[in-house]
C-alpha cells in the first residue's frame, strides 16, 4: 500500500487531510471524531482580536462605569469572580486539543494590530499549538499603495518571528498583484508555510431594506482550479510549505493538489456539510488511486505536475486562457 505521509510545516503527518478552521474545532467531541477518522492535524477556529477588544469594552463599561448616574452603584460589581474572557476561553480549549488528540493542533490568529498579534501569537504558543495559522484580512480602502500592503505583512511576520518558536504559515488572499514575488518576500522574512487561499465572504445589499448584510455561502468544486494553479506555479520557487484550501470536495481534487506540489489539503465545507466522518472515505479512495497508478508515497507524487515539470508549462500561464477561448463553441441553437 502506498504511503500517504506528508509533511508541513516541520510536521510529520500520517495523510495530506487536515480540518481547517471552522467550528467543528469548537467542540471536543467532534476534534476527536475528526482524529478518529484519520484528519492528520487541525486548525482551530480563529481567535479575533477584534472580539478580545470588543469584551474588554463591553466589560469596562458595565464593571467600571455602572456608577454613572448612580451613585449607590459604585461598590456593585456585575461581572462574578470566576468570568471567563473568550481569549481565556480558547486558550483553555486549545490546552483540552492538545491534552486529548493525538495529532498536531494549529491555532488560526486573526489580529489587527501588531501589539495584538504578538501578545496573543505568544499566548498561543504558551498553550501548546504546534503551529500557528495567521490569518489576516485586510482590505485597504483608503488608497493604500500595494507595497504598504504588503510590508504590513512583513512586519507583523518579522515581529512574530522574533518572539514565536512554533511554525508559522500565512494564510493569503488571492488578490496580490504578484502572489510568486510576494511569497518570496514572506520567504525571505521567515514564514514556515502558506495557505492558499483565503475564502473571504462577502457582504450582499438587501435590495428591500437597502442595508449591507453578510453572507456565508459553503465552496464548492469550482474554486479548487485557482488554489491549484498558484500551487503549480509556487511549487520549487519557494522553499515553504504548501497548503491548500477552498473548494475542495472530492478525491481528484485532492489528488491534483498534491501533483501540483501541496503538501496539505484542508477541508471545510466538505466536512460541515458530510461530517467528520468523511475523511476516511477519501483517505480510503485516496489510497485506492495510489495504488492502482503505481505511486509507492504522496511524497512521489507531490509536484509532479507542478508548473516546473508539467508535460506543457505554459498551460499554467495565459496558453491555457487563449487555448479554452479559442476552443469553445457554443451550444447548439443559441447562435443563428
Amino acid at each position: 500500500m502506498a504511503d500517504l505521509s506528508t509533511h508541513y510545516l516541520g510536521l510529520a503527518l500520517a495523510n495530506p487531510l487536515v480540518p481547517s478552521a471552522s467550528p467543528l474545532s469548537k467542540d471536543l467531541a467532534s476534534g476527536l471524531r475528526l482524529e478518529d477518522a484519520g484528519a492528520s492535524a487541525l486548525v482551530m477556529y480563529s481567535l479575533f482580536e477584534e472580539k478580545i477588544t470588543a469584551e474588554t469594552q463591553h466589560h469596562a463599561r458595565f464593571f467600571f462605569q455602572q456608577a454613572i448616574g448612580h451613585g449607590e452603584a459604585d461598590s456593585f460589581h456585575p461581572l462574578p469572580a470566576n468570568i471567563k474572557t473568550y481569549q481565556e476561553q480558547y486558550l483553555e480549549h486549545l490546552q483540552k486539543l492538545k491534552t486529548r488528540l493525538k495529532i498536531p493542533v494549529i491555532a488560526s490568529l486573526n489580529g489587527t494590530s501588531l501589539g495584538g498579534w504578538l501578545e496573543y501569537g505568544r499566548a498561543l504558543q504558551e498553550a501548546g499549538a504546534d503551529a500557528l495559522e495567521l490569518n489576516s484580512y485586510y482590505v485597504p480602502v483608503d488608497g493604500e499603495d500595494s507595497n504598504s500592503v504588503e510590508n504590513r505583512y512583513i512586519d507583523i511576520l518579522q515581529e512574530l518571528k522574533r518572539h514565536i518558536r512554533v511554525p508559522i504559515a500565512l494564510k493569503l488572499s488571492a488578490q496580490f498583484s504578484s502572489p510568486l514575488h510576494f511569497a518570496k518576500r514572506l520567504e525571505q522574512a521567515g514564514a514556515d508555510g502558506l495557505v492558499l487561499f483565503n475564502r473571504f465572504y462577502q457582504p450582499d445589499i438587501d435590495l428591500d431594506t437597502l442595508q449591507i448584510v453578510p453572507k456565508l455561502e459553503l465552496s464548492t468544486p469550482a474554486e479548487a482550479l485557482l488554489r491549484i494553479r498558484w500551487t503549480a506555479l509556487l511549487h520549487g520557487r519557494v522553499n515553504l510549505s504548501l497548503a491548500v484550501t477552498g473548494g475542495f470536495h472530492t478525491v481528484p481534487d485532492i489528488l491534483k493538489a498534491l501533483l501540483a506540489g501541496a503538501d496539505a489539503v484542508q477541508l471545510c465545507s466538505v466536512l460541515l456539510a458530510h461530517g467528520p466522518e468523511h475523511i476516511s472515505g477519501l483517505l480510503a479512495a485516496m489510497q485506492i488511486w495510489l495504488d492502482g497508478h503505481g505511486y509507492q508515497s504522496v511524497s512521489q507524487l507531490k509536484g509532479s505536475v507542478s508548473q516546473q515539470h508539467a508535460i506543457d508549462p505554459s498551460a499554467y500561464e495565459r496558453a491555457n486562457y487563449i487555448h479554452v477561448l479559442d476552443n469553445y463553441s457554443c451550444p447548439t441553437g443559441v447562435l443563428r
